[in-house]
């Protein structure tokens, strides 16, 4: 097969409700129009109309890890501390991508280590009968899980089948276990369609955008996939429309999204698409706005897209799309996440001699987050889409979290979700928990040996992810003092 296997839904039925009006806090457009104005973003400490408020407790650290057994405490611990190492970060990156890897006993050495540690930590297991004892696990927590069979890279049309029966394999467990266990299935459409023809795609589109009267007869009915601050300089000259043997596959990639939304209306299981750089980004909202009109459920949607926050154009392009999806009666959903690709972005459009579509500051990235989570908050207490809030920031879960219940969002809605990874952001995730939130774990799953090499890139763009890990530390080490204090007193 020549998928890389990588590492990186079932919500209760809707219940309607009402909210009281509440003014938007940095809003400056209007809502009710298709024509939308960006908002000046504001600094997060500027967003918050009460910072004494305290929505999430971190300070009881015995009701935080209510739950969590000693040994798993002592282990995340250790494994959050390797991993905050840059050096350790490092040697990974350099060890699997050397020569050792080819040697049999050096490579079960090191697949063994890492299998124990880093992969048990942030990974949900090899396959779906590891994946069921770890969302089990997540359950009898509080914890929702998001089941993920990062299968990314395909190459051509067997490999992109394979795919496709994984998924729908993972939309039937989804089934098989407790309603509350299970929040989405996460697909990446480089799975299911290559991403030589996602360029292809995203070129077309690109320039469609600006030359209207450019035909695409492959083009079926979806939502505005650009804004006015969208990045261009993928596509400086006219691209070649597909040929027949692209447009063959792009039916395929097509038919192959088609079957698993189908089984997932049938067995009502949500998905979530994930986004990818902004070289095929067009191409992926394509799909997933196409799938969204097809395939909802009443006033509540079934496939949502993935907005990254630490693009320039994000807020305006989520603002635009889901205006239009309004417009025409479509409940659209989104994952809120800041970004993944910071440094392959930041290279291309320098090697292009534009400037980068990311934003010029983390806290610019920090305040776009921040902004689009309270638009869609906004939306949802006004009765309109859904909002999955993936983040390991504290000040932003905070926000988010205030925000809802400022505005009288039922704390137990399926329109708002928070989400973290697997292993990562524990406190933030109990809190939220605790709080009364619907909180989700994002679980990649596959074989060791496959997952590795995704994980080590993903160590190596979220440096900083890591070392900010301190926090959690910082409370699992309070939490497993006052165990040893208790049980030695």
């Amino acid at each position: 097969m020549a998928n890389k296997v990588v590492c990186s839904k079932v919500f209760r039925d809707l219940r309607r409700f009402t909210a009281p009006a509440v003014p938007p806090m940095n809003f400056t457009g209007n809502y009710g129009s298709t024509n939308v104005t960006t908002p000046t973003l504001q600094r997060t400490d500027q967003i918050l109309a009460d910072p004494k408020k305290k929505v999430i407790n971190f300070d009881d650290v015995k009701e935080l890890f209510t739950g969590v057994s000693t040994s798993k405490l002592l282990r995340s611990s250790l494994t959050l501390q390797m991993a905050s190492i840059e050096s350790m970060v490092d040697l990974g990156v350099w060890v699997m991508n050397s020569k050792f890897m080819h040697i049999p006993i050096f490579k079960e050495v090191i697949l063994g280590f890492v299998k124990s540690t880093f992969y048990e930590h942030f990974c949900a297991g090899k396959d779906l009968i590891e994946v069921r004892k770890t969302v089990s696990k997540l359950s009898n927590v509080g914890l929702q899980g998001m089941l993920d069979y990062g299968v990314e890279h395909a190459t051509e049309n067997e490999s992109c089948d394979q795919s496709m029966k994984v998924f729908l394999q993972t939309v039937e467990m989804a089934k098989s276990l407790p309603s509350s266990s299970v929040s989405f299935v996460v697909v990446k459409i480089t799975a299911i369609c290559t991403p030589k023809l996602l360029k292809r795609m995203s070129d077309l589109l690109r320039w469609e955008q600006k030359d209207p009267s450019f035909n695409l007869p492959w083009k079926q009915k979806t939502l505005p996939l650009f804004a006015e601050l969208s990045p261009f300089y993928h596509t400086l000259k006219r691209p070649e429309p597909l040929t027949v043997e692209e447009e063959r596959d792009l039916q395929l990639a097509d038919d192959r999204l088609q079957k698993i939304c189908k089984k997932c209306l049938e067995l009502d299981v949500e998905l979530l698409i994930d986004a990818e750089d902004t070289a095929i980004q067009p191409a992926i909202d394509y799909f997933a706005y196409s799938a969204a009109i097809k395939y909802h459920k009443d006033d509540h949607p079934l496939i949502f897209g993935t907005i990254q926050a630490y693009l320039k154009d994000s807020k305006e392009r989520m603002m635009i799309a889901k205006k239009a999806a309004e417009k025409i009666g479509v409940p659209m959903g989104f994952k809120l996440v800041r970004g993944a690709y910071m440094s392959s972005e930041n290279e291309l459009a320098s090697s292009l001699g534009f400037k980068s579509p990311i934003h010029d500051s983390i806290q610019q990235t920090h305040n776009c987050y921040n902004s689009c989570a309270e638009f869609m908050l906004d939306e949802i207490a006004n009765g309109s889409g859904a909002v999955v809030l993936a983040t390991h920031n504290i000040e932003s879960g905070k926000l988010a979290a205030s925000k809802a219940i400022d505005l009288g969002i039922r704390k137990d809605s399926q329109k708002l979700q928070f989400a973290q990874l697997h292993g990562m952001a524990e406190g933030l995730s109990f809190g939220l928990r605790n709080a009364g939130f619907q909180v989700s774990k994002y679980l990649p799953f596959g074989p060791v040996e496959q997952v590795m090499p995704y994980l080590i890139r993903r160590a190596e763009e979220n440096r900083g992810l890591l070392s900010t890990s301190a926090f959690d530390r910082k409370l699992m080490r309070k939490e497993l003092i006052r165990r040893f204090d208790v049980g030695t007193s």
